[in-house]
């Protein structure tokens, strides 16, 4: 009796131990030092599991972890950061280093120019983005026409819309780089350079994707590469 007594106290021990080893989810966001900017696109890394997760646009993160875990957070432009789950909630700091303004200037000067573009050709009379509404016939025919058969509705009409494939781009490089690549498949500069030439996601494909799914998509592809990617692109050219 006394032996089964012993028996079943070392199972529930164990049991409590191992449920106590189990990853809970953890949550947190990612901030830029010194700063209440948020940070979206940070990728999270368990050192000891090797998860990767991503955080969202507002800076936001799920990922899971057991207490103890050092978690490791990467974004272009910041110096990568290493933080200790304790079981609460995660408030992360990164540093920007110093080329961080001139990317942020290139993007925001990237974007004035789309803006003022399209802002000439409404100068011009494009009103509507060369589609006027009916009515507009009845309030103002000479621009009702203007948008019908003039030159720069065509043109602001093509303009629109190289500025939302644009736009569309950037939105897909925002989470599919390099460092996002080589971080998930473990590969070096060169190889994530090849490997991004064979393999890039699409915006309606990125768009609906979790964090969780761009991952294991990029991880699959990665392999299909390794397994003879060079030769399938080359295949294709001819």
């Amino acid at each position: 009796m006394k032996r089964i007594v012993v028996v079943t106290v070392f199972i529930l021990g164990f049991l409590t131990f191992a449920y106590a080893q189990q990853a809970s989810e953890v949550k947190g966001s990612v901030y830029k030092k010194i700063s209440s900017d948020r940070l979206a696109n940070v990728l999270i890394t368990n050192m000891r599991s090797h998860l990767i997760m991503m955080s969202d646009d507002r800076g936001n993160f799920k990922t899971a972890a057991i207490k103890g875990d050092t978690l490791l957070f990467n974004k272009t432009g910041f110096t990568p950061q290493k933080q200790a789950y304790e079981g609460f909630d995660m408030v992360v700091y990164l540093q920007p280093e110093v080329q961080l303004d001139q990317v942020i200037v290139r993007g925001q000067t990237k974007k004035q120019e789309l803006n003022d573009i399209m802002g000439n050709y409404r100068s011009k009379g494009t009103f509507y983005n060369g589609k006027p509404p009916v009515l507009s016939f009845l309030s103002n025919p000479i621009t009702g026409l203007y948008e019908l058969f003039g030159k720069t509705p065509g043109q602001a009409r093509r303009f629109a819309a190289f500025a939302k494939r644009e736009s569309e781009e950037t939105s897909v490089d925002s989470k599919y780089n390099k460092a996002f690549v080589m971080r998930v498949t473990g590969a070096t500069d060169s190889v994530a350079t090849k490997f991004m030439e064979y393999y890039r996601p699409l915006y309606t494909d990125v768009k609906g994707w979790s964090d969780y799914d761009l991952i294991n998509n990029v991880k699959k592809a990665y392999e299909g590469y390794k397994k003879g990617g060079d030769k399938i692109k080359l295949e294709k050219l001819y």
